[in-house]
């Protein structure tokens, strides 16, 4: 994918060369299109070839354009008189629209584009595609909206489009997200403007103003970088009562790195060393970094309570409970005295999770996982779904 030294507005009824746009836009799209395929998303990107080129895999286009809105501005507010601007939608609104400049792109309805029938790579675009493509719109905006509140820069909306892998028949994020696909309004301040808004504003292209357009869209590609980066650190620390829960352990240390988490593994008993339990606390306290403990002791579990007991940080119980006596152990965990906060989840992904929300709260890397994740998990029961209803039909 080339991009060009060129700016348009209005179905390039208004068209202007700006030296650099495309090194520019580049740099925006794939730091965009990395941060989502590292979180989970599924993209046609590839890798950066060169300063104004990306290589991106060979996709079939579906001819739509996807539109998430979380504040209402722009051609909404012309197409819905009324609705003041500013008013926010939750959850963020979708709209789409078809690829038509002869009739400047006219909105479509769900109905629209599956009775369009359309075949891309093999693909006819049913019921199910455009439920996933929906889904998708929503997914990748709620993650670039979290990722860009760190700046304290809103995402007012954004406009995607999707193809169709002409060798896995997927649907895939495609095209390119960069300056001109979205507004960004620092501090939540439209008259602060960074996006290609600022070129459509314009009442006459000088070139004073296209130096001030470029300002701003260099300003967007330097911060975009920083998506890629959080300055929130965190940690899960598993304590076990004894080497025996090994593998239980490895378990949440490998599910805790598909998070991007650091995990590190302790043996304690807070029966028979409580002194030595204590102490291992308190060096996780010691040195500032957000830490969450996950307790695995088998039989009867004084660690999660102890533990949760004697540190403000969270603590969460994940036992691993054997065959036998698993029905009576397990009371230990979840029967405890009062003034303690220490849930239990029996599956070790489950500890890993519930660790990864936690720190996802101030991590927008954590939480564009766990919300890709979300998606992936919906995505697939959809298509199972469908497989299973042509099989029986």
């Amino acid at each position: 994918m080339q991009s060009k030294d060129q700016i348009t507005a209005g179905n390039a009824a208004r068209k202007d060369r700006m030296e650099g746009k495309a090194a520019i836009s580049n740099t925006t799209t794939s730091c965009v299109f990395q941060l989502l395929q590292e979180a989970g998303i599924k993209t046609a990107f590839v890798r950066k070839q060169s300063d104004t080129a990306f290589i991106a895999a060979h996709c079939e286009m579906i001819p739509i354009e996807w539109v998430c809105r979380r504040i209402a501005t722009g051609s909404f507010l012309k197409r819905n008189p009324g609705v003041k601007e500013g008013y926010k939608f939750y959850p963020p609104k979708i709209e789409m629209f078809y690829k038509d400049d002869a009739n400047n792109d006219p909105q479509w309805s769900e109905e629209q584009l599956i009775e369009a029938k359309f075949s891309f790579a093999g693909l006819t675009i049913g019921k199910t595609e455009v439920d996933i493509m929906a889904r998708s719109t929503q997914a990748i905006f709620e993650i670039l909206e979290k990722s860009w509140q760190p700046q304290n820069c809103t995402l007012v909306d954004l406009k995607i489009e999707f193809g169709v892998n002409i060798l896995t028949k997927e649907i895939v994020l495609a095209d390119v997200i960069d300056n001109d696909s979205w507004r960004l309004w620092p501090s939540g301040d439209r008259s602060q403007q960074k996006d290609k808004q600022s070129y459509r504003d314009l009442k006459e292209v000088t070139p004073e103003a296209l130096q001030m357009v470029k300002r701003n869209f260099e300003w967007v590609a330097e911060r975009v970088e920083l998506l890629l980066k959080t300055k929130s650190q965190g940690r899960v620390v598993v304590l076990m009562g004894s080497t025996s829960d090994l593998g239980h352990c490895e378990k949440i240390k490998k599910a805790c790195a598909t998070f991007g988490i650091p995990c590190e593994l302790r043996v304690t008993s807070a029966h028979k060393g409580p002194d030595e339990t204590l102490r291992i606390k308190a060096e996780y306290e010691g040195d500032g970094i957000p830490t969450v403990f996950v307790a695995v002791a088998g039989r009867s579990n004084g660690l999660g309570p102890v533990m949760s007991g004697n540190t403000a940080y969270p603590v969460v119980n994940c036992p691993p409970l054997s065959s036998d006596w698993g029905a009576q152990d397990v009371w230990s965990s979840l029967r405890l005295p009062s003034g303690l906060g220490c849930p239990t989840t029996l599956s070790p992904e489950g500890a890993a999770q519930f660790a990864a929300q936690i720190f996802g709260l101030n991590n927008h890397l954590v939480w564009a996982k766990l919300r890709s994740n979300m998606l992936n998990t919906w995505i697939s029961l959809k298509q199972a779904d469908k497989k299973l209803r042509e099989c029986t039909l």
